[in-house]
């Protein structure tokens, strides 16, 4: 396949507004591709260029790519970003400024897909002291064979941001309308491989290749991840339930052969060498080839310590030895994804943990199983006594399911409503806080789309500011007066008083009194609040004041 055909199925994608439309556009030109062209176009037409369990990344950031563009298009970086301000947008930006480089050049080298696919591997796998010099030339060479429409969804796939508005869902319908598999089968195999590309390219050889799919070691899978809800409904709706304690901490997943391991964090990315003390009590634990997911918490005088201590180990990559005598990390082992050869997660929970503690001498959460909502919520208080967040709720019968966010898993906590959402803009502060932004906005997702929900502008020290400034100031896309646009690459955690119908933000609401709480990095951009859930939310709230009414 072209490249330049993958661009133009881009564009035809970009046009279209319907879910089911998106789904027959790809289901169409999926059998047509090759073994090696398959899983590259699926992950490209998701805006990925390595599969979700790689943490492998590509390594430049706007700034580097607007200097390749300006080289190529024979114009100044100061006007590469000009042009995107004008545009609003880098595809457009860098399309328009390629057709200038295309009425200047007579020769031409049509780009492949697996061909565009392999550079971009180059680009990531440079390294050094003049890494960053040799990443643009590469890209340079990339773009200066691209055509203005390539060029478009080149720079898109670089940045990692396409703006098609295709998510996994439609891909994986797309897939299984393709090759005539169930969805559910994909879905499945999603869960366990976490490539949507190798999945595609084993539907393609039939469903018996999909149910034959199990966990591989050191290729980590996403965390099951839980919602809101309450004691008394869980036990209304399951009898027995299991309480653990909800710790605040860093989830992680283990992965384990023989004198092997590695340590993942929630983000999927290795963290191994950075936490050698967790990695040492998680492998003196078990003699068994295991994948573990658990919470890591920093404890200090037999109290944990808050969040923020746990990620400063996480991102360390220096002196680590210093810093493991300073604060002392203790993993909570809570599930087992993967045991001697086997996967487990289609297994009910109970039966997961009965395996855990059958192969783990130590680091096990401790749970509560019982159908006394006296006896749950003498566990809740019993956490929240010990400095923990408050408990997490599951559900004896349930399967383990990555990525997804459904009402087997439950956090019960007494703190503010919070949400986790995408920082995609800011503007400038004023004043002492002129030189660091000032307000943020901040989104929520659907089907890969980010959506604005709010802007937040309180709960900031001066500290945090300088830090979110240092962490962002790369990423900035666009310029308009005193507001930016960014790359999404981070996080927030942001409390609220209650959501609003607001027809000022895309999304449909607004948060009421949003509160920065803290940075999130261990999430990625994938793991923000989806729209449906802000609704369910929405409507709870809605719910919850009409019985008030009532009463």
């Amino acid at each position: 396949m072209r490249f330049q055909d993958f661009a133009q199925t881009c564009g035809q994608l970009e046009k279209t507004s319907g879910r089911l439309d998106m789904i027959a556009i790809i289901s169409q030109v999926l059998p047509g591709l090759t073994d090696e062209e398959l899983p590259v176009f699926v992950r490209f037409v998701m805006g990925r260029i390595f599969a979700d369990w790689s943490s492998r990344k590509l390594g430049i950031g706007p700034n580097l790519l607007y200097e390749a563009v300006g080289y190529v298009a024979g114009v100044k970086k100061e006007q590469v970003i000009d042009k995107i301000n004008a545009t609003g947008d880098v595809g457009t930006a860098v399309e328009e400024l390629l057709e200038l480089k295309s009425q200047t050049t007579f020769f031409h080298e049509d780009l492949e897909l697996v061909q565009v696919y392999n550079e971009l591997i180059a680009i990531a796998d440079t390294e050094g002291k003049k890494s960053q010099r040799e990443k643009g030339l590469l890209v340079r060479r990339l773009l200066a064979n691209a055509l203005p429409i390539e060029g478009r969804y080149l720079a898109r796939i670089m940045l990692e941001e396409l703006r098609i508005g295709v998510g996994e869902g439609s891909v994986r319908e797309a897939v299984a309308k393709a090759f005539g598999v169930d969805s559910s089968l994909v879905e499945h195999a999603q869960q366990a491989l976490n490539d949507m590309g190798e999945v595609a390219r084993l539907a393609k050889t039939g469903a018996a290749a999909l149910e034959d799919v199990k966990i591989t070691l050191f290729h980590p899978v996403r965390m099951m991840l839980a919602q809101a809800g309450s004691i008394a409904g869980m036990i209304e709706e399951h009898g027995e339930i299991a309480a653990e304690f909800k710790y605040d901490g860093s989830r992680f997943q283990f992965h384990k052969k023989g004198n092997w391991a590695r340590l993942y964090s929630r983000r999927l990315e290795d963290v191994t060498a950075a936490l050698p003390d967790v990695i040492g009590q998680l492998m003196g634990a078990t003699d068994h080839d295991v994948i573990l997911d658990g919470e890591v918490i920093a404890i200090k005088d037999g109290r944990p310590m808050p969040f923020q201590s746990v990620l400063r180990r996480f991102r360390r990559r220096h002196d680590v030895a210093e810093a493991q005598e300073k604060i002392e990390m203790v993993p909570n082992v809570f599930d087992i994804l993967y045991l001697d050869g086997e996967t487990l997660i289609d297994l009910p929970f109970s039966e997961r943990r009965k395996k855990l503690e059958s192969v783990m001498k130590m680091s096990i959460a401790p749970q509560t199983v019982s159908s006394s909502q006296e006896i749950i919520e003498k566990t809740y208080n019993d956490a929240l006594a010990a400095g923990h967040e408050g408990i997490m709720i599951k559900v004896p019968s349930s399967p383990y399911t990555p990525g997804q966010r459904g009402k087997n898993w439950i956090k019960i906590k007494p703190e503010v409503d919070t949400l986790d959402l995408a920082v995609i803009g800011a503007e400038w502060g004023e004043g002492k806080r002129a030189h660091v932004f000032g307000s943020f906005l901040v989104a929520c997702q659907n089907q890969g789309k980010l959506l604005p929900l709010s802007r937040v502008a309180t709960g900031f020290s001066d500290e945090q500011l300088a830090e979110v400034y240092d962490l962002l100031k790369d990423t900035v896309e666009r310029k308009a007066g005193k507001e930016v646009t960014f790359e999404p690459t981070l996080v927030f955690e942001v409390g609220y008083a209650e959501l609003q119908a607001s027809v000022n933000y895309e999304a449909g609401f607004a948060l009421r009194f949003p509160r920065f709480i803290r940075i999130r990095d261990d999430k990625d951009i994938a793991d923000i609040e989806t729209i449906e859930s802000i609704r369910a939310r929405y409507q709870r709230q809605v719910n919850t004041a009409q019985a008030y009414e009532k009463n």
